[in-house]
């Protein structure tokens, strides 16, 4: 009998050596992408109230406004305003072109519309016009990102039914496509399918092959990427990164990822699974095959997040970094090797000088410090990074940076 337990412990035991490991091991020291003066890799050290601040000039792309439904009480509630959210700028022939998911309330509900602005300075909008038109019920899209492809500027839109684009795949018909600017006619046109049962991040990539790369979640949250694009729209072979269940303890969502000099991919995830941090992946055959996603130890306030190189030779990270505060406060981060961020500091994004008459009522939890400020979006142009975002998930704003206040940032020590 004892001999027999012997061979069997002998057995597990070499199973378990021998079985890759995709558990979230929070034991583990997490994989320092920020290192920091003064506090170095310990995240925990950070003083949020003694890193720099960068200030900037702010704009509302497209005000808030009541939504069709009625009222639940006299007063006007965030709630009663329409959706605007998943914001994406680009600077294309000219102007600025800026799109957002425009809906009837938060979030994600039937008949949601993606609508755009253009400007010809980044800080005095058009008026919003609708780029897909009105769905019917229990139609719905989600605004995805601006997209330039054989000179032809594309919106990317995750159309799906029901209430939100998650769920059983046969209810939700979850679907990329695109829509494309036709100037002659000044509107937008239905271009066609890229991908089904898909929803990506941000838009597609160019990679050392030639090949777009894009991200790609389908409506279960299982994360791949697709490559192709280059034949053909609807072109596409899709890769698996990491499975929903697949690492413990993290539930992967939004993930970003840029080429480095070596041509290897560096990807990182926001997490739904309460670690408020970031994680981390590699692949070094341009995405066809992932390393295990584990943690790092980036804070975030488990939120979209975005990342841009810089024509200054360094690369910038937006996103929520303040976990005690939630979404409350937008952070700029600078990594000089593409890797490992060294500089933090917070966007000082002022509250909105004036309101709509109608959601007026509503000018404290518009304020600065009070409100929500997501799913940031940055491009680069003329010596200024352009950051947009949404307040409340209920209006469409952008912020600009001077290039030049995160050079010296970046040659300070005060961080």
């Amino acid at each position: 009998m004892r001999k027999h337990l012997h061979t069997l412990f002998t057995v597990l035991t070499l199973l378990l050596l021998n079985t890759p490991s995709h558990a979230a091991d929070k034991s583990t020291s997490p994989v320092p992408v920020l290192n920091l003066p003064g506090s170095g890799t310990d995240v925990k050290a950070i003083d949020y109230s003694k890193l720099p601040r960068l200030t900037g000039e702010h704009t509302i792309i497209n005000p808030a406004a009541l939504g069709p439904y009625p009222k639940k009480s006299n007063k006007v509630d965030l709630r009663d305003l329409r959706l605007n959210l998943h914001n994406y700028l680009i600077h294309h022939d000219g102007k600025f072109w800026c799109i957002w998911s425009d809906g009837p309330r938060i979030e994600d509900e039937p008949t949601q519309e993606i609508k755009y602005a253009t400007s010809a300075d980044g800080l005095h909008w058009s008026k919003a016009k609708s780029v897909t038109g009105t769905p019917e019920k229990p139609n719905a899209f989600i605004a995805r990102g601006l997209w330039i492809r054989d000179g032809k500027l594309l919106t990317l839109a995750a159309k799906y039914q029901g209430h939100g684009a998650f769920g059983p795949p046969a209810k939700k018909q979850l679907e990329l496509v695109a829509y494309r600017w036709e100037p002659a006619q000044d509107k937008w046109v239905y271009e066609g399918q890229l991908y089904d049962n898909a929803i990506n991040n941000f838009p597609p990539q160019k990679l050392p092959s030639d090949n777009w790369i894009l991200t790609r979640r389908d409506s279960r949250f299982n994360v791949s990427v697709l490559i192709g694009g280059v034949k053909a729209l609807n072109d596409w072979k899709s890769f698996p990164v990491v499975g929903v269940k697949q690492v413990k303890g993290f539930r992967p969502d939004e993930p970003i990822f840029w080429v480095l000099p070596d041509n290897s991919l560096y990807a990182l995830f926001r997490d739904n699974g309460g670690s408020q941090r970031l994680f981390f992946s590699t692949s070094n055959d341009e995405g066809r095959t992932w390393k295990s996603p584990v943690l790092s130890n980036f804070p975030n306030s488990s939120s979209k997040l975005y990342s841009l190189p810089t024509s200054h030779g360094y690369r910038v990270l937006v996103l929520n970094a303040h976990p005690a505060v939630n979404r409350r406060e937008l952070y700029l981060a600078v990594s000089p090797d593409n890797k490992t961020f060294t500089r933090l500091a917070k966007l000082e994004i002022p509250s909105p000088d004036e309101l709509p008459e109608e959601v007026v009522s509503l000018k404290k939890k518009f304020s600065a410090g009070i409100a929500s400020l997501q799913y940031p979006h940055v491009i680069e142009h003329d010596g200024y990074l352009y950051i947009a975002f949404s307040r409340g998930k209920v209006q469409t704003e952008v912020f600009r940076v001077k290039l030049s206040d995160i050079d010296a940032l970046l040659k300070s020590n005060n961080n």
